[in-house]
């Protein structure tokens, strides 16, 4: 008799076979029982009858507590009935651990309440499908990267110096250094694409912002390409490609977590269609204008702006060139103005806001120690960074997609905090 998952039912029918799960739910009338069974990679159906069972087997069925974990054998049979298509006969049912007095039940249960038993949350069927799209977008970044020719590279997570706002900072003692950890793999990523040619990153950030809205972590996963002799454009090319490949992917491969979280598979279609529109800051500012909203030139856009704007097209939008004095030091300034940077920002549709940011990098050594000065940084922390400028500097351009927020929207999930396990937010780090 084989041990299989209950996501390989459908090569054993007609089997006798033996899966180990977990009870999620269970009914029964006089003549048959029927158990929701789980095992972390699908759910399905165990089919109990008086009258092919054993009277011990049939009793145990219907004493059966919520999240018990049981071995079941079996005969995996077709259900056309369910969505996934099989169930399985149940002859056998040996109980592995009991499970008493399980808190959360299926009645309705408070924000907080769910997450102080998050690791238990884990367990809904609404979190094993956001799980599934989370784990498929993290395949098909390895897989795009490796196809387009990228090579993985790991930052550190501890560093010496920040690469955006110093406030964010979560300060560390480095044995007699002061250390922070990452906001941000962009420095050594760059680093890394003056040897490697084109490269990304994919690991965790952290950032200390006091926030509480519903895109904010802060601790949370990036995935961070830098390109060497690659300009903004072509950069946004990569961009859109990148994203609609991972639409593609999550469609291709998360089928059924998506009918679970009911989410609109032909407006997630849409999002596959390239390219991508763009509009410039300047453009957008006077559409937000034209619209009542209260915003002036230099203002960077919030949630209710980048709504708006997103809301005018059908597909992932790019804002591109926003204002030097809103970006960071490493941004390049457009050639034919002083005052805005090559740089964009891809806002996702349906309300969930920027998932990447990303920008071409300054290549000029001059330069670039020019903005350290003006954003008050030490230069000898950065020294390193513009000797990436003395020996042998190149046009370059990359970007961050951020892996929560990304899920969030594919996903068509409220907030943020579901697209990862364990979400550490400004007053929770428990559990």
């Amino acid at each position: 008799m084989e041990k299989i998952r209950i996501i390989e039912a459908s090569k054993h029918i007609g089997e006798m076979v033996r899966i180990g799960g977990w009870i999620s739910n269970k009914r029964s009338s006089g003549k048959i029982a029927f158990l929701q069974l789980r095992d972390g990679s699908a759910y399905f159906q165990g089919v109990v009858v008086k009258s092919e069972v054993e009277e011990s087997i049939f009793d145990l069925a219907k004493s059966l507590t919520q999240e018990s974990s049981v071995w079941v054998t079996g005969i995996i049979q077709e259900d056309t009935r369910s969505k996934f298509g099989y169930e399985i006969h149940v002859k056998e049912i040996e109980v592995i651990g009991e499970s008493k007095d399980y808190p959360i039940t299926p009645k309705e249960h408070g924000t907080e309440f769910l997450m102080d038993h998050r690791h238990l949350w884990l367990r809904s069927s609404k979190q094993h499908a956001i799980m599934q799209i989370r784990n498929e977008v993290i395949r098909a970044t390895y897989e795009f990267f490796n196809n387009e020719g990228f090579l993985k590279v790991d930052p550190p997570i501890l560093t010496g110096n920040a690469a955006e706002d110093t406030t964010e900072l979560f300060h560390t003692q480095y044995f007699e250094y002061d250390a922070f950890l990452s906001q941000s793999g962009q420095l050594y990523m760059e680093a890394a694409a003056m040897a490697l040619g084109k490269v990304f990153s994919f690991g965790p950030t952290f950032r200390a912002e006091k926030s509480k809205t519903r895109r904010h972590l802060i601790e949370f996963w990036m995935i961070e390409p830098e390109m060497a002799f690659m300009d903004q454009n072509e950069s946004l090319e990569i961009q859109e490609k990148y994203v609609a490949y991972l639409v593609q992917n999550v469609l291709d491969n998360c089928d059924m977590a998506l009918d679970i979280l009911e989410r609109d598979k032909e407006l997630l279609k849409k999002y596959t269609t390239l390219p991508y529109p763009r509009i410039s800051y300047d453009e957008a500012v006077d559409l937000l204008q034209n619209n009542d909203f209260d915003i002036e030139w230099g203002e960077d856009f919030g949630s209710p702006q980048e709504t708006f704007i997103a809301n005018q097209y059908d597909q992932p939008v790019f804002i591109l060139n926003y204002p030097k004095a809103i970006k960071p030091f490493y941004m390049k300034p457009h050639p034919d103005r002083d005052d805005v940077v090559l740089c964009a920002d891809m806002i996702a549709p349906e309300g969930y806001g920027e998932i990447i940011g990303g920008s071409q990098r300054e290549d000029d050594y001059e330069a670039l120690q020019t903005q350290l000065e003006k954003h008050g940084l030490d230069i000898k922390d950065y020294d390193w960074y513009l000797d990436l400028r003395r020996y042998g500097s190149v046009p370059h351009s990359g970007f961050g997609l951020g892996l929560e927020r990304t899920i969030t929207w594919l996903s068509g999930t409220e907030h943020i905090r579901e697209a990862i396990p364990f979400p550490r937010l400004l007053n929770r780090i428990y559990p």
